[in-house]
């Protein structure tokens, strides 16, 4: 198992080989993170020492509203550039003649994007919390993915995180419900009693999003929702990890997922060359019956098979 990390890698690793480049030159890369998301890295009008990278996110419009803007004026604001293709709606330009010391720093930072732009509606519902207002804040959905999508709410006490999740095969719709019963029952245990509370249902989505319309109910979609505590987001350092773990919660379950089924597979395909060896074990070996032989004075010894009375034919009158 690998440690996912909220960060895309990729971008970072490339960013980075640009930044620290001697020879400038002119790049034009396209990298896919999770949740569909794509970033175009290229040389604009190529300007050798100019490097754009421009983002698409299909949910984008919709963290708007919860101040996705606001946090990436205040985490990217001295690189933010108007956007020119209407494919993309974020862009970053970065003078390669004109960046910071740290430029591994830079690299790391910027490949946080993703994540920081997903946190938008987290920090929305702990700010709702902080502000100690009555009843529950504002249900805010983010349709990361196709017929997926991740619901967050507010209350007085706690914050409600929501994941709808899609299994598009039978053999992932049965593994995935072991793995979320798993994370249910997990937590009875002493050791991870500070653990968020979870909560798993199949096809019957939860009370808190069962108003909403167009919700799937059938047995490919799983709802996970996960109750988060003061003692969760009330610290900002604590408040940051947990943004950055829970959002990988999706990617972690459907990795666990494959690589169930490919540690299954290479047992079972193990297996069966096991079962050949025994067969093949089995067979006799038809070259050594009809063998000649030779005796110990050097004759050929031919075995002739004598047949019993047993199975011998019967003859025309009847007697054998």
């Amino acid at each position: 198992m690998i440690l996912l990390e909220p960060n895309s890698y990729v971008l970072e690793e490339t960013l980075y080989a640009r930044f620290t480049s001697e020879k400038h030159e002119l790049v034009d890369i396209t990298l896919v993170d999770f949740d569909n998301v794509i970033y175009h890295v290229q040389s604009p009008e190529g300007q050798r020492t100019l490097l754009t990278l421009s983002v698409e996110m299909k949910y984008y419009n919709e963290v708007l509203a919860y101040g996705a803007e606001e946090i990436l004026r205040r985490e990217y604001g001295d690189y933010l550039v108007p956007v020119t293709n209407s494919q993309y709606q974020i862009s970053l330009q970065f003078n390669l003649e004109q960046l910071p010391a740290d430029k591994a720093a830079l690299a790391k930072h910027v490949s946080m994007l993703k994540r920081n732009v997903l946190a938008s509606p987290f920090l929305r519902a702990f700010e709702y919390w902080e502000s100690q207002q009555e009843g529950a804040g504002p249900l805010m959905a983010t349709h990361y993915r196709d017929d997926e999508a991740i619901y967050v709410q507010a209350q007085q006490d706690r914050v409600t995180v929501i994941f709808s999740t899609l299994f598009k095969e039978e053999v992932d719709r049965v593994l995935g419900k072991v793995f979320l019963q798993e994370f249910v029952d997990a937590r009875r245990q002493a050791s991870i009693q500070n653990a968020p509370q979870v909560f798993y249902s199949s096809r019957e989505p939860p009370l808190e999003i069962r108003h909403l319309q167009g919700l799937k109910q059938d047995e490919s979609v799983g709802y996970v929702s996960f109750v988060l505590f003061p003692r969760h987001f009330a610290d900002p350092e604590v408040r940051e990890k947990t943004i950055s773990q829970i959002q990988l919660f999706r990617d972690y379950l459907h990795y666990h997922i494959k690589c169930a089924k490919a540690y299954m597979h290479s047992r079972m395909r193990t297996r069966v060359q096991d079962f050949l060896k025994v067969i093949n074990r089995a067979k006799p070996d038809r070259t050594t019956v009809a063998a000649e032989k030779r005796t110990a004075t050097g004759r050929y010894f031919r075995p002739q098979f004598r047949q019993s009375a047993s199975t011998s034919p019967q003859t025309e009158s009847g007697e054998w």
